[in-house]
């Protein structure tokens, strides 16, 4: 058959075969593809070393990730340098034993990039750079074994937290399937995979009243007169000097409090998104997509209160510069605001999950919770039913208690 995009089609709709069968193009001698018993399509290119010895076959690439004449095109010239005396089988295969883990990584998320959210991919970086390549970055990747990638999860697991520890799991896991399809790593290769992982509980941490006024009180502090520098933090400043926090790093805390906004949902918030006489901002890409986020008046206080440099809300350094980008986190501010309120166990998006546990504990329905949180699947907003189920408590005992007086007074 001549190997084309309609005859490779026709091959692959065709009844599974009983045992590998494989297809030869008539036009181009050593090229084809062969079907396995369970459907999946690889092209090949198959030759004679110009020195001698047995035919060598070399996988170009499955069918639907590569187009026939993409194919076509990539066995012609493994089939003409394999004429010159150049062996591109073991060529690649030199260039797998030379790969390292951090090469590895490197490749997968420059090359998948554009497939994902910017926040996203940044992620998936910071993972790779904080948690994976410390430890077995120097290796080779086609080396790597299942129980150095297992200490690497334990290791990471004791410094960072057992969370972390799994997502450096699940990214190298994802990097080395995507290499092996691609030709870096062998096909079907994978150390990450089987790896025992931690049991991850649900991480919800509400503010008490009592916990928000001491933050309030510690913010205000922080951008009037200033924290006290300590010894853990001092760098640029004597211990025990003040240091007054930056305007919009309290506003972009007070903001996520007030709307219940993610965090990058307001670190990267743009002037031009921002509708104050409607009270909304426009996000064209959230988490799941566009969305409103609905303003209550003390947060169009807030903004108002902003004096714009450059093109985010929250400046950051580089605010007003030709290549301004938008601030990375809160990190330091927030543990400085923590440690001075007093507080401890509370993340960032923990403000999220309190804004909602608040609209639920005022008898708001999980349905308005979900849209205001701009949640796409009812499933989520329901991890803050049990708020819910409160209410209820105590709307039970409160009419229970009334009932059972009336009935006391009636003996």
């Amino acid at each position: 058959m001549r190997i084309t995009t309609e005859t490779v089609a026709a091959a692959m709709k065709s009844a599974l075969p009983n045992k590998t069968k494989y297809h030869f193009d008539d036009d181009l001698a050593g090229f084809g593809f062969y079907r396995t018993t369970t459907g999946t399509g690889t092209f090949f290119a198959e030759f004679r070393p110009v020195a001698g010895g047995s035919k060598k076959r070399l996988k170009l690439g499955r069918v639907g990730t590569l187009k026939a004449n993409e194919a076509r095109e990539a066995a012609r010239k493994a089939i003409a340098n394999a004429a010159l005396g150049k062996d591109l089988a073991k060529s690649r295969a030199e260039g797998r034993a030379a790969a390292t883990v951090a090469r590895l990584l490197e490749l997968y998320n420059e090359r998948t990039r554009d497939k994902r959210k910017a926040s996203t991919a940044d992620g998936y970086d910071l993972i790779a750079k904080v948690n994976i390549v410390p430890h077995i970055g120097a290796t080779k990747a086609a080396a790597v074994t299942r129980q150095e990638v297992q200490r690497m999860h334990g290791k990471v697991g004791k410094a960072r937290g057992h969370y972390a520890a799994n997502r450096a799991v699940a990214v190298l896991k994802a990097a080395y399937a995507w290499g092996g399809k691609y030709g870096h790593v062998p096909e079907g290769f994978n150390p990450a995979s089987g790896v025992d992982r931690y049991r991850e509980e649900p991480r919800e941490r509400f503010l008490t009243d009592a916990e928000m006024i001491a933050i309030g009180d510690a913010m205000t502090e922080a951008e009037t007169i200033g924290l006290a520098v300590d010894a853990g933090t001092a760098k640029h400043a004597p211990v025990g000097q003040r240091v007054v926090m930056s305007p919009y790093a309290t506003a972009a805390v007070r903001l996520i409090m007030l709307t219940g906004a993610r965090l990058r949902e307001i670190l990267h918030l743009r002037w031009d998104e921002v509708d104050l006489e409607r009270g909304i901002l426009r996000l064209p890409d959230s988490k799941t997509g566009k969305k409103l986020v609905y303003l209550p008046t003390a947060a169009i206080d807030i903004i108002k209160g902003l004096t714009p440099i450059g093109a985010f809300v929250i400046a950051g350094e580089s605010a007003g510069t030709k290549r301004e980008k938008p601030r990375a986190d809160l990190k330091k501010p927030w543990a400085a605001i923590l440690k001075r309120a007093g507080v401890s166990g509370i993340r960032i998006h923990d403000l999220r999950h309190t804004f909602a546990s608040i609209g639920v504990g005022d008898q708001m329905g999980l349905p308005v919770i979900g849209a205001l949180l701009g949640h796409s699947n009812a499933a989520t907003t329901k991890r803050y039913a049990h708020a819910a189920d409160e209410v209820q408590r105590r709307a039970v005992e409160a009419i229970g208690g009334k009932i059972a007086a009336a009935l006391g007074g009636g003996k």
